[in-house]
């Protein structure tokens, strides 16, 4: 390696199988050309970079940024279900089944029989 490249990790999990690939590239690479160079597109042929996300350590980034020495370039699937959906959901049964109350949302006081 010499001083005009960099090291990177280029990161990307299916339920099945994950693969964290280090890669080697120069300088000025984008974020987009490292994931290219990394080869984990073959490994996964589902990797459509022009519809999916990408981030430097957990945080959203445009695949034209250019990533320092020692990133991680992560590449996240689609979200299944919305966060607060799911949420509203987890919140309306605890009410059904009387473990939250209905007006604060708080967790329902038992009273004990005298």
């Amino acid at each position: 390696m010499t001083d005009q490249q960099i090291s990177l990790e280029v990161a990307y999990a299916t339920p099945e199988k994950q693969a964290l690939l280090e890669v080697v590239v120069e300088q000025g690479t984008t974020v987009k050309q490292a994931i290219l160079a990394s080869g984990i597109v073959k490994r996964f042929p589902d990797i459509d970079l022009e519809v999916l996300k990408v981030g430097i350590w957990n945080r959203t980034c445009k695949l034209t940024d250019l990533p320092k020495k020692g990133d991680r370039i992560e590449i996240y699937r689609p979200l299944i279900a919305d966060p607060k959906e799911a949420r509203r959901r987890r919140a309306e049964k605890a009410v059904d089944e009387g473990r939250a109350n209905k007006v604060t949302g708080g967790r329902a006081k038992v009273l004990l029989a005298k």
